[in-house]
């Protein structure tokens, strides 16, 4: 029985051991199924976050670098506006210089051309410092001009400046003619932006737009330089004198260089 039972149990595991090798292929494949099928989320959702970290960086990367194109363009931009606004102010620069040497053509006069530095800040003075002094042969009392007409004198003078007084000063006074009837009078100012044609008689005929000259009498200005146009000319009765205003013909505001006329050296 015992016998028996042992060569059943040695078939059994014979059989079982052919069983086995036979179908291990098969096995082998079960279990690479089974392996793949637990797998395969997991590598997909570390695929899915490598590719978004890729993305983000690739993103990230490329924001970094686009940063840095637009502050340089940015930078680029700036020098050229820059530049393109020096070479504007050169423009208007040489066009005014353009201006004061054509007039320079016009008359006998030996001339310094200056810069204002500086202006009165003082509502009740009208003055200017330019940089030029008696190094430059400049002294007090020297007219000063610019192509659109009269300007002031020197009445202060160092060795590399000199200070302005501007005929739209209260303290100024400008011998001068009304340039068509030849009328005589004395251009005052009073502080503003206007001046007055003071001590023309009321008998005299002065009209609106009629322009006012430096008659030469003063000897400061030479004779024939433009001081302003007539906008306003009232006539009082009681009055000898007519109320004349004037507009002057230099626009003080935009005023950046002068010419300083040496009369005094051309006289020598």
């Amino acid at each position: 029985m015992l016998f028996l039972i042992g060569g059943l149990l040695l078939i059994a595991i014979n059989f079982a051991i052919l069983t086995m090798s036979s179908r291990q292929s098969v096995e082998e494949n079960s279990i690479e199924r089974v392996t793949i099928t637990l797998i395969a989320p997991f590598q997909m959702v570390v695929s899915r976050s490598v590719k978004a970290i890729e993305s983000v960086w690739i993103d990230y990367f490329c924001t970094v670098t686009a940063a840095k194109e637009n502050a340089s363009l940015k930078k680029q931009l700036a020098d050229i506006d820059s530049i393109n606004s020096r070479i504007r102010e050169l423009e208007f620069e040489n066009n005014r210089l353009k201006k004061l040497v054509n007039f320079t053509r016009t008359v006998d006069y030996t001339f310094v051309a200056a810069q204002v530095i500086a202006r009165d800040p003082s509502p009740w003075f009208k003055t200017i410092m330019v940089d030029k002094g008696w190094k430059d042969g400049l002294s007090k009392g020297l007219p000063v001009l610019v192509s659109e007409g009269v300007v002031g004198h020197v009445i202060k003078v160092a060795p590399g400046y000199s200070r302005i007084l501007l005929i739209t000063d209260r303290n100024s006074a400008v011998d001068s003619l009304v340039q068509n009837s030849r009328v005589r009078g004395i251009v005052k100012g009073d502080s503003s932006e206007r001046c007055y044609f003071r001590y023309a008689l009321r008998k005299e005929k002065i009209i609106k737009g009629e322009i006012i000259v430096s008659s030469g009498f003063d000897q400061i200005f030479p004779k024939g330089l433009k001081v302003g146009e007539v906008i306003d000319v009232k006539k009082e009765p009681s009055q000898l004198f007519q109320k004349i205003i004037i507009k002057t013909c230099v626009d003080f505001d935009k005023l950046e260089e002068v010419l300083v006329a040496k009369i005094e050296n051309d006289s020598q």
